[in-house]
């Protein structure tokens, strides 16, 4: 059977961030590494990299934020421009640090906000690690039942457990058994907080502008993508039901200096499926040794 260390004890601050609430837990000393986590109902920073953080902490100062609409953090996020209202958030909290660069690592939701600070402001980071990001050829195929399970939650009949249950189980991950109930139970439980339904924090572009968010949110149309200069490890799960795998390679055949990992028998989660790899590959690949 499979351990995973647990983190740490951390460092916690709710930081203001240009007028908002951006909470942060930290540890670890080195050069720093942001991990911006994914998008799906009741998600936050430390519960999405717990198998990661110890880790990658040995040689890192690891900062894990709650995104804006998750977690401890401020709730809402523009729904003109999801993308840039997060990019926005973690550089400002780059800004609030001190630090003038930093390593990012996004899943999904998180990884589409690192991809788009990297475009907007390269100078800001180091290396970039990748897994399933959002934002890649969305406006090439419909979206996947994944997706569409993970964006309809809030809608219908409302979030409920057996809901994310099915989410989790049936489209996040490649073995539903590898995910505990204490898990979807802590997810449940965040995605009911009233300020969270209030505002989802992840829907679909709706309104007269809808075409033009599509658009701005799909980075496969964004020329400077084939100018990136910013190294890039893009790590997807072969059977990945919510982003498709072949934004992988759209990825690559891009993006100047992206190294594409495929991981065969996971799903959406590569840092909480196959931790020991990510960890492993994913710490050769910040310490510029791949």
């Amino acid at each position: 059977m499979t351990t995973h260390t647990a983190p740490p004890p951390m460092r916690e601050s709710l930081l203001d961030v240009r007028g908002k609430k951006i909470f942060v837990a930290e540890t670890g000393d080195g050069p720093p590494v942001l991990l911006l986590h994914g998008g799906g109902p009741g998600a936050s920073g430390v519960s999405n990299y717990a198998r990661n953080i110890a880790e990658l902490a040995k040689d890192h100062r690891v900062v894990v934020p709650d995104l804006p609409g998750y977690g401890r953090s401020t709730k809402g996020v523009d729904r003109a421009d999801p993308f840039g209202h997060l990019a926005d958030a973690i550089r400002g909290l780059l800004d609030v640090l001190r630090l003038d660069r930093a390593h990012l690592v996004g899943n999904s939701y998180g990884g589409a906000c690192a991809l788009r600070l990297a475009l907007d402001t390269p100078d800001r980071v180091d290396r970039m690690v990748l897994m399933g990001p959002g934002g890649i050829g969305t406006t090439r195929a419909l979206p996947t039942p994944g997706l569409n399970s993970l964006l309809t939650y809030y809608s219908g009949d409302g979030p409920s457990r057996l809901k994310l249950e099915r989410f989790i189980r049936d489209h996040l991950v490649f073995n539903a058994a590898d995910v505990p109930d204490a898990v979807i139970d802590a997810r449940y439980e965040a995605s009911i907080d009233p300020e969270v339904i209030a505002a989802p924090p992840l829907r679909r572009p709706s309104g007269p502008n809808a075409l033009r968010t599509l658009w701005k949110m799909d980075f496969t149309r964004d020329p400077r993508l084939a100018r990136l200069p910013v190294p890039t490890l893009v790590l997807w799960g072969a059977a990945d039901r919510v982003n498709r795998p072949s934004g992988g390679r759209m990825l690559a055949d891009r993006m100047p200096n992206c190294d594409l990992y495929e991981v065969a028998n996971t799903g959406h989660w590569v840092q909480f499926e196959r931790a020991e790899l990510f960890n492993r590959v994913c710490a050769d690949f910040l310490a510029g040794r791949r």
